[in-house]
């Protein structure tokens, strides 16, 4: 991670929750995970200058965005005057103006020396070429959070909200529009704060992630080590464990209706999909469809069988998540019982079993 950026020393109260922050994020890219009504939008909305903090101070590159203070000494900067770019999670795009104009909006409203990010960069990054003489009413989901996207680019903010970008999407764009994130970041460098509930999304995407529970902090850790530490476990919902990986496709095999695509280490069988040799693609598991086994699985119809080394086992309400290691990090949920049973502990070298139906591609 890089130093630190953006620092958070505030209060905002409302009749019944109160959010109080004090916390230096660096620069990268940062996931605030937690449930609902914790606080992590209203985090984002204080940074952007929608909410006004009752008292404290937020600083952004050393840059006061609001200090408290008496009428002639306190700051609070409008929301223009920030630098900061906002995705709301429906996009929120000016129904009004093309797709081009949408991008060009912030872009003409920044003072030339401060512009450096191009917005034919951005179309072509984004792949919007096709959209640009489209209205808003006309554009999915996955497109309009595309655009919304290269509108908040193009105004070169010095940080990136989004708030659940993919909370409104269909499954098969979420994988697509978390490539294109990273890529924005690693192309501009510009920091992002990512709101999401979804640990699978904070895991793929994340450099650090601050837990919000009650208005308070939690966690300030790694991708690798928040969802492990004691606090974090009772705000996961099992229902939601999942493992997003990355990965190309290598070849397709029509006799068999599969097509083969290579994670990093691994390979997995997966239905037949439309996409080219050397694509990337994003496939979903979730942790519910893993099978575990202590010794390498016989007769089964199953292709997917991943040896792993068990790195951590979590109580998660009424089971047992365990984190495997096959060359990437999977989730798997398994019944006290079985863990039990199978003599799982940290170092247990285990078969991970995954059907091929049951990997979804996102994108």
């Amino acid at each position: 991670m890089g130093e630190a950026f953006l620092n958070l020393q505030f209060r905002k109260s409302y009749d019944d929750f109160t959010l109080e922050l004090d916390v230096s994020l660096s620069a990268g890219i940062t996931a605030i995970f937690g449930p609902s009504g914790s606080g992590k939008s209203t985090t984002l909305n204080c940074i952007a200058g929608i909410t006004k903090p009752d008292s404290g101070n937020l600083e952004l590159w050393n840059r006061p965005l609001f200090l408290s203070g008496n009428l002639f000494r306190g700051i609070n900067r409008p929301p223009e005057k920030r630098r900061v770019g906002y995705v709301f999670q429906d996009g929120l795009l000016f129904p009004h103006l093309r797709v081009r104009e949408n991008i060009l909006y912030g872009y003409k409203r920044t003072p030339k020396n401060r512009r450096h990010m191009r917005p034919n960069k951005l179309v072509e990054m984004l792949e919007l070429e096709p959209l640009l003489y489209r209205m808003p009413n006309t554009l999915s989901g996955g497109e309009r959070q595309r655009v919304a996207l290269a509108r908040a680019m193009a105004a070169s903010p010095e940080v990136l909200l989004l708030d659940e970008p993919l909370a409104s999407l269909d499954m098969p764009f979420r994988g697509r529009i978390l490539r294109q994130l990273k890529a924005v970041h690693h192309d501009s460098g510009i920091p992002m704060i990512y709101v999401s509930h979804t640990i699978s999304e904070v895991m793929v995407l994340a450099e650090q992630v601050l837990v919000l529970a009650d208005g308070k902090q939690v966690a300030l850790d790694t991708p690798q080590n928040f969802l492990h530490q004691t606090p974090v476990l009772p705000l996961v919902d099992p229902a939601h464990l999942e493992t997003l990986l990355e990965g190309r496709v290598v070849a397709h095999h029509p006799e068999s209706g599969t097509t083969e695509a290579e994670f990093g280490g691994f390979t997995l069988w997966l239905p037949t999909i439309d996409r080219d040799i050397r694509d990337p693609i994003t496939v979903s598991v979730a942790a519910s469809n893993v099978m575990l086994a202590a010794e390498a699985p016989v007769g089964l119809s199953a292709r997917n069988v991943l040896k792993a080394t068990v790195s951590a086992l979590d109580r998660v309400g009424e089971t047992v998540m365990v984190t495997a290691d096959a060359g990437r990090s999977i989730l798997a949920e398994v019944t006290p019982e079985a863990a039990a049973s199978l003599g799982l502990q940290p170092g247990s070298e285990v078969y991970l079993v995954l059907k091929a139906s049951s990997i979804v591609v996102l994108g």
